[in-house]
């Protein structure tokens, strides 16, 4: 039986079908020609991000001098940086060019397609769309052909979009029921938009022979890189179909008792996959002594590493631990060569031995630091290995802005060490706290969360930040209480400072203010006057801007406003006490309480004629005057002092009539005026 696009081929009982498109695509072959052809020439090259998504390919790059740069920064005048194969922002190539670093592009053509019907889409009025995984190179670059991209991956995510008029396309690997969906969601909401399939017909053609294959066969092997996204939804097209589906990285991932129990195996490989891995996993099935199947897997000591001769450099091998001495580990790899892991190439706390961590039998893993010491031993090293796997972990880190925890070790100049599992980086000293430090001796021996901001792939160097992390968790603190508070709500807070124009109160991390005039219903000069620093009091919120981070607050919004409640306390006859306040020719103003005060004209400030009124009351003297009237709709109280005491003689008709001059009811409007104009003023 043959499957439409695949070879087939006869292993003893086996029969083994490889999808047609398996391996290598156009896009990504011309990367890696491109890259190689300076590598030729030049002998070493920057490449920005993995120029595919396959280790092993990429780490044949750096062998010969290849370096993986993470931004532009990496780079200097006159380097030369190879555009990856997922394309980058139109910023990118300008970034370059004002920097003076020449580039090679390696964009894949059906991605520079893409960038290019985005920035047409958009100039012509379009909303961009693509369809995809936000966090792949392949779409970011691709948002950065256009000011503003709305990334979607789902029907679910498509039925959130608010705009119209939409130009869509997709990532040249997703899988087309993906972009169906999102096109169906679309059409439900009633959307003007338009679609642009531009998914890569190699892979349309190998995610269709991949389904073939899974439904024709006993196992399907995909083989590839995990960090592949093609890859990824091959294996994600075959589990949809088969549960006998084996992802394979290399050799060592192959499942040899399951591969025992088939009669069809049907494999494909990724679009970043080299020839070389989909051969030996081939070989491996139809060895090279023709032996059964059977027969490799009933040797008691095969090992699918041994068909290699010898183990390549910076390569992870696995082995069995042969001897252990003082010295080292002898491991046995199943080469011709043992392997020897020296003490210093282990992990080792406090007065640990190789002995207590290993005994012989034991299966170990360790990357090749030397091919040959000269005596024919090959030195391994565990520690090595362990901090490749925690450096991976670093720059995974950087690339998703994802969260590490860190333990300072020791103080340098302008910072501090921290280190995470067997990778050492450096906290700047500003990058410790969102406060000010001084001296980074407090933070010696503290373990935290931290966040990546730089790496230097080359020497394995990393810059870590707790600030960012300190600023997140506060903002998310902040974001809590804002999610408590609204308007027009009565909370408590705490009196932090004073201004000339207000006071700034705690409201349990976020600081409102407490204007002057919402102290008060009287008039202040000061908050002092009625507030300290420290003083829990209850406000109430009189307006929130969450953008500017700004609250309003009002204090005397919680006691009522004193005209509203005037009778409760005040009736014309009542005798009672107040400051003055104000002293004017015609008369004195006495404030009973904040809010309420009285006018004591001249004529009532005592029995005998007064000329001056400052000669008889001072500010800030406490009175005590009788109300003889109380008008709330004009907000007026007339008060008498001199109807409190008695008079100390009798004075004659014509003093008297000199005493009390009559005031005309204008004379008093225009000193009502005039103090509230004066309010206004103040």
């Amino acid at each position: 039986m043959k499957i439409k696009g695949s070879w087939n081929i006869i292993v003893g009982m086996k029969d083994i079908i490889i999808a047609k498109n398996a391996g290598f695509c156009f896009g990504v072959k011309r990367a890696i020609d491109k890259t190689e052809a300076v590598l030729d020439e030049k002998g070493k090259v920057l490449i920005c991000g993995s120029l595919i998504h396959n280790r092993s390919v990429t780490d044949d790059i750096v062998q010969r001098g290849g370096r993986i740069i993470h931004s532009l920064d990496e780079a200097g005048i006159g380097d030369t940086v190879i555009v990856r194969s997922h394309g980058e922002g139109e910023e990118f190539y300008k970034d370059a060019e004002k920097r003076g670093i020449k580039l090679i592009d390696a964009t894949c053509p059906f991605v520079e397609r893409i960038h290019k019907l985005v920035r047409e889409a958009e100039n012509e009025g379009w909303n961009v769309v693509i369809v995809g995984d936000r966090d792949h190179a392949e779409v970011k670059g691709t948002g950065g052909w256009c000011r503003k991209s709305i990334i979607v991956n789902s029907y679910e995510e498509a039925l959130e979009v608010q705009d119209d008029d939409l130009f869509v396309v997709c990532q040249t690997t997703i899988i087309k029921d993906v972009l169906d969906d999102v096109s169906r969601a679309f059409t439900e909401n009633n959307k003007r938009f338009k679609v642009e399939n531009t998914i890569c017909n190699a892979t349309t053609l190998r995610q269709e022979s991949t389904s073939e294959l899974a439904e024709k066969c006993d196992m399907v092997l995909v083989i590839g890189d995990r960090s592949s996204s093609n890859t990824q939804k091959l294996f994600s097209i075959a589990k949809n179909v088969s549960k006998n589906v084996f992802l394979i990285e290399k050799i060592a991932d192959l499942p040899l008792q399951e591969i025992k129990k088939c009669n069809k195996i049907g494999v494909t490989a990724g679009a970043s996959t080299p020839q070389r891995l989909i051969k030996e996993v081939i070989s491996t099935m139809n060895n090279e002594n023709e032996k059964s199947m059977e027969e490799l897997l009933a040797e008691e000591h095969y090992d699918l590493n041994a068909q290699m001769r010898l183990p390549r450099l910076h390569e992870v091998v696995n082995g069995t631990v042969h001897q252990v001495t003082e010295k080292g580990i002898i491991v046995d790899m199943g080469y011709k060569k043992d392997g020897l892991i020296p003490k210093e190439e282990v992990t080792l706390e406090g007065d640990q031995k190789l002995t207590d961590l290993f005994k012989v039998g034991d299966e170990i893993q360790a990357k090749v630091i030397k091919t040959d010491d000269g005596e024919g031993v090959i030195t391994l090293s565990k520690k090595r290995l362990e901090q490749n796997a925690n450096w991976n972990e670093i720059v995974e880190a950087f690339e998703n802005k994802t969260v590490l925890n860190v333990k300072v070790v020791r103080k340098v100049n302008g910072g501090v060490i921290a280190t995470y599992k067997e990778v050492s980086g450096f906290i700047p000293l500003s990058q410790l706290s969102d406060k000010y430090v001084e001296d980074a001796e407090e933070f010696i021996g503290q373990e935290f969360d931290v966040k990546v901001t730089r790496i230097d792939q080359r020497r394995n160097r990393a810059v870590f930040s707790h600030k960012v992390i300190a600023q997140e968790e506060k903002q998310q603190r902040l974001d809590a209480i804002w999610n408590t508070l609204s308007e027009g709500d009565i909370v408590e807070g705490k009196v932090m400072r004073f201004t000339d124009y207000g006071a700034f109160v705690d409201l349990g991390g976020i600081d409102g203010l407490l204007h002057i005039s919402e102290i008060s219903w009287g008039k202040l000069k000061h908050p002092q006057e009625v507030l300290s620093i420290g003083d829990t009091i209850r406000v109430k919120i009189l307006g929130m801007n969450r953008e500017k981070g700004k609250i309003s607050l009002g204090l005397k919004q919680c006691t009522p406003e004193p005209w509203t409640v005037i009778y409760d306390k005040y009736q014309v006859g009542q005798e009672v006490e107040g400051k003055v306040v104000q002293i004017k020719e015609y008369g004195a103003f006495v404030e009973l309480e904040p809010g309420l005060d009285g006018l004591v004209h001249i004529s009532e400030v005592a029995h005998k004629r007064v000329k001056d009124i400052a000669e008889e009351l001072q500010l800030g003297q406490t009175v005590k005057a009788k109300i003889l009237d109380i008008d709330p709709e004009r907000k007026r109280i007339s008060l008498s002092i001199k109807q409190t005491t008695e008079p100390e003689e009798e004075l004659d008709e014509e003093v008297a009539e000199e005493e009390a001059p009559e005031v005309e009811e204008p004379a008093v409007e225009e000193a009502v005026q005039e103090e509230k104009t004066e309010e206004v003023e103040e």
